[in-house]
């Protein structure tokens, strides 16, 4: 099994950055797709941003492009959520999830992640 814990949400105003952090531990693969995802309230979670753990390409949601960035620590066993210029409808639970195996496919599906974290708030107002 893969666990997955975040970190990094909290309450910032409009305009301001959040970098939320996502320690990994448990099976390893020789590549994989780490995703960052979210959900507010009384909405479907959505996609936000994912990696592959090999090659290193990105991919982001339209809200997301521009504005976040996320990036890999390796030897951290560790992926990064960089989110700046932040709004007021950014506001949600932020997951972290993995593939488990696959590599990305820059579709941004919940369906194809395997495995969850337990989620970080992030507040914008």
């Amino acid at each position: 099994h893969v666990q997955l814990v975040e970190s990094g949400g909290g309450t910032v105003q409009a305009g301001g950055s959040l970098r939320l952090s996502c320690v990994r531990s448990g099976w390893t693969y020789d590549r994989d797709c780490m995703g960052w995802f979210r959900q507010a309230p009384g909405k479907e979670r959505e996609g936000v941003a994912s990696i592959d753990t090999r090659l290193g390409n990105t991919y982001y949601s339209d809200s997301a492009t521009g504005r976040f960035t996320i990036s890999q620590e390796s030897a951290k066993n560790t992926v990064y959520l960089q989110m700046d210029s932040l709004k007021p409808e950014d506001t949600a639970m932020y997951y972290c999830a993995t593939t488990a195996g696959w590599s990305c496919t820059g579709d941004l599906r919940t369906r194809d992640f395997s495995y969850w974290g337990q989620g970080t708030q992030v507040t914008v107002s």
